[in-house]
């Protein structure tokens, strides 16, 4: 089984899956997984489940949610929120959950730090626990909005707690997921501060803080990737524009004008060098190369269109863009030209991405179960998968040694196939 690692970005442990002689083991640290891209080598995992099969266990969370689980060796983490009628006692959780058995061995309750603003009824209330942790294998990270940014041991013991904001300035809430780049926490606290926020992890020293009005509107999770000179860079979609900034000190390197208006909510994806990113409440997409310096627009932008999704995020597989929009409607991308040569009409709404597992797609709807599609332009349904609970599906499933974690507004589900 693959170990986990010391110091997880979410962008760095492609070699070592892709490697590895065991990858479908691989934790699944953050929002995304490991590779930040929603991609699973997992060769394990159903393709049909109900509550009368291939389920292994089903557990009541304490409260809501739309962040997406994660996993980190034999314990599964996940957020969620209580008390949200009265904002001066709103409650986040962090709730540790053993991934054999389905039973909570730790919860941690946080209460708010004031500055709340309440979320409209029609958004489903996701800010208040929209964040998906992320871990390095000995510490397990979490954004609560104005409660700030905690650590916390694998045990559920609190290391430190930092402030990124009260200013509460989206009426949405916050949803960008914390990353892990060498030893800093990088946090997008767009809603809190218009900031983006560089931590020690181990001690939570802040490093640097980059401030732009721009990051009120994204609630993208950043991404770094290497440049074709081997540089790090941390990408950020924001509203109508991609970012290329220096991951150890929050400058701008470059950017780039895209298609995502509105508001940014997917997270880009990299392949050789090249950022795909969708977004915006029209639905755009575009192509950039990255490299350059400041507006690499008219240098570096490959292709740039309209259609995309508003919320859910892409994953890329042989030469092909997929995703699920807001509406049910899945797309098949080329990624040469950006022409769409595939679709199909799923149905259903959808705030969580697709994750890709070996060459099958699966999209969780909010309300009427998991689709499973073959990865291709075609997207054939294999199947789909409803459990027993009404109740809101927005976050995206986690992929570990054979299961497919599942979570919703009332319960956190382990599908796995039947011994």
């Amino acid at each position: 089984m693959i170990s986990r690692t010391t110091h997880v970005s979410l962008t760095l442990l492609i070699s070592a899956i892709v490697l590895g002689s065991n990858a479908d083991a691989v934790d699944w640290p953050g929002f995304r997984g490991p590779t930040g891209d929603g991609v699973s080598l997992d060769d394990k995992v159903p393709m049909r489940w109900s509550d009368s099969e291939n389920l292994k266990w089903k557990r009541e969370l304490p409260g809501a949610g739309y962040s997406s689980p994660i996993v980190v060796g034999q314990r599964i983490f996940v957020t969620c929120f209580t008390n949200s009628g009265d904002l001066s006692k709103l409650t986040r959780h962090l709730v540790c959950v053993n991934r054999k058995t389905g039973e909570i061995e730790w919860s941690k309750a946080i209460q708010t730090g004031g500055g709340e603003r309440s979320i409209p009824v029609f958004a489903g209330r996701p800010g208040y626990a929209s964040h998906t942790p992320i871990s390095d294998g000995e510490r397990v990270y979490v954004l609560f909005g104005s409660s700030g940014v905690l650590a916390f041991d694998l045990t559920g013991k609190q290391i430190w707690q930092k402030s990124v904001g009260t200013e509460s300035r989206s009426m949405f809430g916050s949803a960008a997921s914390p990353i892990l780049y060498k030893d800093q926490l990088i946090v997008m606290a767009g809603c809190e501060s218009e900031s983006l926020y560089s931590f020690n992890a181990k001690t939570g020293e802040q490093a640097w803080k980059t401030e732009a009005g721009s990051l009120s509107r994204s609630y993208s999770t950043p991404l770094v990737a290497k440049n074709s000179n081997g540089d790090d860079v941390l990408l950020m979609s924001v509203t109508n524009e991609l970012w290329g900034m220096n991951p150890d000190n929050g400058k701008l390197r470059w950017y780039a004008d895209t298609r995502v208006d509105t508001g940014a909510c997917p997270r880009p994806v990299v392949h050789d060098g090249i950022v795909y990113v969708i977004g915006g409440r029209s639905g755009g997409r575009t192509a950039v190369r990255m490299g350059g310096k400041s507006d690499v627009t008219s240098s570096h932008v490959i292709w740039s269109s309209t259609g995309g999704a508003y919320v859910p995020s892409p994953v890329l597989h042989d030469g092909h863009l997929y995703w699920v929009n807001d509406s049910g409607v899945a797309s098949c991308v080329d990624v040469k030209t950006g022409k769409e040569v595939g679709k199909r009409r799923l149905g259903g709404k959808f705030y969580g991405s697709m994750v890709l597992i070996k060459d099958k797609l699966y999209a969780l709807s909010r309300f009427s179960g998991t689709h499973v599609l073959q990865a291709s332009p075609e997207m054939t349904e294999i199947e789909k998968n409803k459990l027993d609970d009404d109740s809101d599906f927005s976050s995206s499933p986690a992929v570990s040694d054979g299961q497919l974690i599942l979570r919703s507004n009332r319960n956190l589900f382990c599908i796995q196939a039947a011994d």
